[in-house]
C-alpha cells in the first residue's frame, strides 16, 4: 500500500516483521522509520502508522503535483544540470546556499503525471517518499521512447544519473524503484517497455544485495537480451566521481551477455536423474483422460484440435475453471476469436452451470447471483487477458505472452487460436509461419515452465466430414506438422453434429493423438454437453463398450 508522505525525515531503520512472516530477508533493516511516526518497508510495502494517523485512501493519494527545488547540477556527484533538466530531477538549498534535498519524480503509467518523488537528503543520506509510486514506471522511464538498440538499468537514481552523464545523455538509461530488495518487482512492473529493446544492460551494484537482485531479475528477460556490467567500484555513481569515465565505458561495452552454459559434464547430472523431484500433474477434471495422459503438468504444451464449432472453446473454459480451484496460480487467456467480455462470461457460466453468454437468460438472473459468480472466478483476479482488437502479429503477441508468465506470474496460459494468429502475419506460406509460431512458442513453454494449452484447428479429411463425426488424426492438423511434433499432448475432440439423436449430436469422443509422457494413445472417453448448463460431463460410451465413460 502506498503513503502519503511530505517532508518527513528518516529516523532509523529495524528489520520487517511482514518480510519475516512472508519467508523473507528479516535480516536486513528494511522497515525505514520517520519522525512523525510512520515506518514504511520499500522492501514488501509494509505500512505501520500511529494511533492518530489517518489512513488516506489510495484513489485520494493519487494526484498530480509540482516539484518543489529547481534545475542544478549536483557537483559533489559530477551530475550536469543538462542531465538532472533531461530526467526533471530538482534540487534543494539551506539558506547557506548547500545542497540539502534531491528530488527524483515518478510518473503515472497511465496519465503521464508527476504523482510521486523520492526525495535524497544529502545529509546522513536517508530516503523518503512524497506522494505515492504506485503505477509508476522506473525511474527516467518517461524520458525515453521504448525500443532501440540498448537501455540500462542501475540500482539507483544517482547511478541512473551518473550512466546518463558517462554517456552524454545519449543511450537510454532507468533505474529500479525501491532498490535492490524489490528489484524483481520493478522489473516485471516494466518488463513490457524493458522487453522492447535489443538489449538490457544490468548495472547494479557489485556489493552482495546487488548481485543477488541481479540474479533474481535475469530469468525474466528473453533469452540472451540481457548483459550484465562488473565493475572495479561499487557502482556507476563511484565511477563518475572518482573519473573513471573511460573505464566504465570500456566495461559497460565488454558487458557480458546472460545465457545459460552450453556443455555440461555427465557428472553434473546427479541431481537431476537421481535425486530429482517427480513432475507435478494436475489431472483434468475427466478422470477418464487422466488413465491415459495422467494429467497435465507445468512446461508442457498441450494441443486442443477439433472440426469447426465441435466444443473447443467449451473444454477449454472448463479447463480454466477448474485451475482456479485446484491450484492457487494464476492463468492467462489469449481468446483471439472472442471478446474478453464473451470470455469472461464464459467462465462464469461454468461456476453457474448456466450460458450466461445466451442473453434471453442473462436478463432473468438477479444482479446479487452475477455479482457472486464474477466474483469466483474473474473477481478472483487470478485471470489475465490479452486485449487483442488492433495488433496480433506474432511480435506482439508473444511479447505480451511473455509479460503475463513474467509479469503477471500466470502458470498457466490458453491461446486460441492459432489459425487466427497466422492469418494476421505478411506471410503468404502459412506452413512457414505457423512453423515459426509454434517453435517460439516451445521456447517460451521451455524457457518458462508455464503450462501451455494451444487450440488449432484441423483442416478438410478426404473422407468423412468432422462435423459428421469423422474420426481425427495427426495429420488433420492444418497448416505445417510442427504443431504435432512441437507439441506434448495432442488431444482430438469428435462429435456427429447432424446426428438425428440428440444425446449423439452433443456427445463429444475424446481421443489422445499424441502423449509425448506416458505414450499411451486412442480414444479415452465420452463428454456429453448439456445445453441448459452449459457443462461438460463426463459419461459411459453411449454405444455400450466399456464402462464409466471408458472405451
Amino acid at each position: 500500500m502506498a503513503f502519503n508522505n511530505t517532508d518527513s525525515v528518516v529516523i532509523g531503520r529495524v528489520p520487517c516483521p511482514e518480510c519475516r512472516s512472508q519467508g523473507g530477508d528479516s535480516r536486513g533493516d528494511n522497515l525505514v522509520q520517520y519522525d512523525d511516526g510512520h515506518a514504511y518497508c520499500y522492501s514488501c510495502g509494509y505500512l505501520e502508522r500511529n494511533h492518530e494517523a489517518k489512513v488516506v485512501p489510495l484513489k485520494a493519494q493519487r494526484k498530480s503535483f509540482e516539484m518543489s527545488g529547481s534545475y542544478s547540477s549536483i557537483k559533489d556527484r559530477k551530475i550536469s544540470q543538462s542531465i538532472t533538466q533531461k530526467f526533471n530531477v530538482t534540487v534543494e538549498y539551506d539558506d547557506n546556499g548547500n545542497v540539502v534535498k534531491h528530488n527524483y519524480p515518478y510518473l503515472d503509467k497511465t496519465t503521464g503525471d508527476i504523482v510521486g518523488k523520492k526525495v535524497r537528503v544529502v545529509d546522513g543520506k536517508q530516503f523518503f517518499v512524497s506522494g505515492t509510486l504506485e503505477n509508476t514506471g522506473l525511474f527516467g522511464q518517461n524520458v525515453w521512447r521504448e525500443g532501440g538498440k540498448y537501455v540500462t538499468v542501475t540500482e539507483g537514481e544517482l547511478d541512473a544519473l551518473a550512466v546518463a552523464e558517462m554517456f552524454d545523455g545519449k543511450w537510454p538509461v532507468v533505474s529500479l524503484k525501491t532498490g535492490s530488495g524489490g528489484a524483481k518487482r520493478d522489473i516485471q512492473a516494466s518488463l513490457e517497455w524493458l522487453e522492447t529493446f535489443e538489449n538490457v544492460i544490468l548495472c547494479f551494484d557489485m556489493d552482495e544485495p546487488g548481485k543477488k537482485a541481479a540474479a533474481e531479475v535475469l530469468p525474466l528477460f528473453s533469452y540472451n537480451k540481457v548483459k550484465t556490467v562488473s565493475l572495479p567500484c561499487k557502482d556507476a555513481g563511484e565511477m563518475l566521481e572518482q573519473g573513471k569515465v573511460k573505464e566504465f565505458i570500456s566495461e559497460w561495452w565488454n558487458a557480458k551477455p546472460y545465457r545459460p552454459e552450453g556443455i555440461i559434464n555427465g557428472a553434473d547430472l546427479y541431481d537431476e536423474i537421481i535425486n530429482f523431484d517427480p513432475p507435478v500433474s494436475i489431472p483434468y477434471p475427466w478422470e477418464c483422460l487422466n488413465k491415459l495422459t495422467m494429467g497435465f503438468r507445468p512446461q508442457e504444451l498441450v494441443t486442443l484440435t477439433s472440426g469447426s464449432g465441435m466444443g473447443k472453446s467449451s473444454v477449454v473454459r472448463e479447463l480454466c475453471h477448474y485451475l482456479i480451484g485446484s491450484t492457487t496460480d494464476n492463468i492467462g487467456i489469449m481468446g483471439l476469436e472472442e471478446a474478453n467480455s464473451v470470455s469472461g462470461k464464459g467462465l462464469m457460466s461454468i461456476e453457474a452451470s448456466i450460458p450466461l453468454h445466451e442473453l434471453r437468460t442473462n436478463k432473468a438472473i438477479p444482479k446479487e447471483d452475477r455479482d457472486r459468480w464474477f466474483q469466483a472466478t474473474l473477481g478472483t483476479e487470478r485471470f489475465y487477458f490479452m486485449n487483442h482488437f488492433g495488433s496480433t502479429s506474432e511480435g506482439d503477441l508473444l511479447s505480451k505472452l511473455r509479460y503475463m508468465i513474467k509479469g503477471m506470474e500466470c502458470k498457466w496460459v490458453v491461446i486460441d487460436h492459432l489459425s487466427i494468429i497466422v492469418s494476421d502475419q505478411d506471410n503468404n506460406d502459412e506452413r512457414k509461419a505457423i512453423d515459426s509460431i509454434m517453435t517460439k512458442l516451445r521456447t517460451i513453454v521451455q524457457e518458462t515452465g508455464v503450462g501451455m494449452f494451444l487450440v488449432s484447428h484441423l483442416k478438410r479429411p478426404d473422407g468423412k466430414a468432422h462435423e459428421d463425426g469423422g474420426q481425427i488424426s495427426l495429420a488433420q492438423l492444418r497448416g505445417s506438422a510442427s504443431i504435432a511434433q512441437l507439441s506434448d499432448i495432442v488431444i482430438g475432440l469428435e462429435r456427429n453434429q447432424q446426428h438425428e439423436d440428440a444425446q449423439e449430436r452433443n456427445t463429444t469422443t475424446v481421443r489422445v493423438l499424441k502423449n509425448r509422457f506416458t505414450g499411451l494413445t486412442g480414444p479415452a472417453c465420452y463428454l456429453y454437453y448439456d445445453p441448459l448448463t452449459g457443462r461438460l460431463t463426463q459419461i459411459s460410451n453411449p454405444h455400450g463398450v466399456g464402462e464409466d465413460g471408458e472405451f
